[in-house]
């Protein structure tokens, strides 16, 4: 079991490098109130999530501002804990906030990447994007002084009501919703079990230059923080899997963290990655939240 794991994980182990995308710079943000019903036995108590649509010239990446929010929060609070640690080396835990999975739409290519993660590892997926039949109707609305128009289309089992900004001329949107002549600011499924609420704009500002240490030199727990948001592009250090693989991979987690952890953990220090001080529970992982509806259905035959 360990062999086959470890084979398995070797066979992914191919960081992406001279396939990564020409890097856009973010010009508009868009943010969303995610709703999902994940227990239909439980409405009154769906998922929430404030999400964030980082909207380029060519290219669009999406994630949790929940988490992008926490990561600063951490930062803030390590470095206090620094300065009265009496030897520099705090004791401070970091837990995760929002959901790690990005979303990077490249529309002039037709590309999409994924990048979620497991353990301590980051995976990319790429794909072409999917592509969606919107049927364009002749109402408009107004989002927070943006003038759009609505849309109707089915997509991954669900029909979908979306409104779109001709003045933001990308063919972008939340999560994998693309394709109308304008970014998608607001959208819906009919039944409300899937909503991206739209929750603002604002206009990009520049990140300060970063002039700290680099992030190998950085401990394990602050790399990525520094990273400039604002920057479209997938991650430059994530395993390359096809979905295919990475389900597999995550099945096989769930099944056994222990043994996956150690099979990771084993493949990064042969990378030359330190995962000092790393613990992880024996047995099964535990049961996440029920989740009887996900946001992709099975398509209509």
């Amino acid at each position: 079991m360990k062999k086959q794991l470890l084979l398995t994980i070797a066979l992914l182990w191919a960081f992406v490098t001279a396939e990564a995308q020409k890097p856009d710079t973010a010009r508009v943000l868009v943010h969303y109130k995610f709703t999902h019903v994940r227990d239909t036995t439980d409405r009154a108590h769906p998922y929430t999530e404030n999400m964030v649509l980082f909207v380029g010239q060519s290219a669009s990446s999406y994630k949790s501002y929940d988490g992008i929010s926490a990561n600063a929060q951490f930062k803030k609070a390590y470095a206090e804990a620094v300065a009265a640690s009496p030897d520099g080396q705090p004791r401070i835990n970091r837990r995760g906030a929002g959901t790690p999975v990005e979303y990077y739409q490249f529309p002039n290519e037709q590309k999409l990447f994924t990048k979620d993660n497991l353990m301590f590892n980051n995976y990319l997926i790429e794909a072409p994007i999917p592509a969606i039949d919107w049927k364009i109707s002749g109402d408009t609305a107004t989002f927070g002084g943006l003038h759009c128009q609505k849309a109707i289309g089915y997509f991954k089992g669900r029909d979908y009501t979306a409104w779109f900004c001709p003045d933001l001329p990308m063919h972008t949107g939340p999560w994998k919703l693309n394709g109308l002549p304008g970014v998608i600011v607001d959208a819906h499924d009919a039944k409300n079990e899937v909503v991206f609420k739209f929750d603002g704009v604002e206009k990009a500002v520049p990140a300060p230059p970063y002039t700290g240490p680099a992030d190998a030199d950085l401990p394990p727990i602050l790399r990525g923080l520094n990273d400039d948001q604002n920057l479209i592009q997938p991650p430059a250090k994530a395993i390359k899997a096809t979905q295919k693989e990475f389900d597999k991979l995550k099945a096989t987690m769930e099944k056994d963290p222990q043994a996956f952890a150690q099979a990771i953990m084993a493949g990064n220090r042969a990378d030359g990655v330190k995962m000092d001080n790393i613990r992880v529970a024996k047995g099964p992982a535990p049961r996440g939240p029920v989740t009887n509806n996900p946001v992709e259905l099975q398509e209509k035959k």
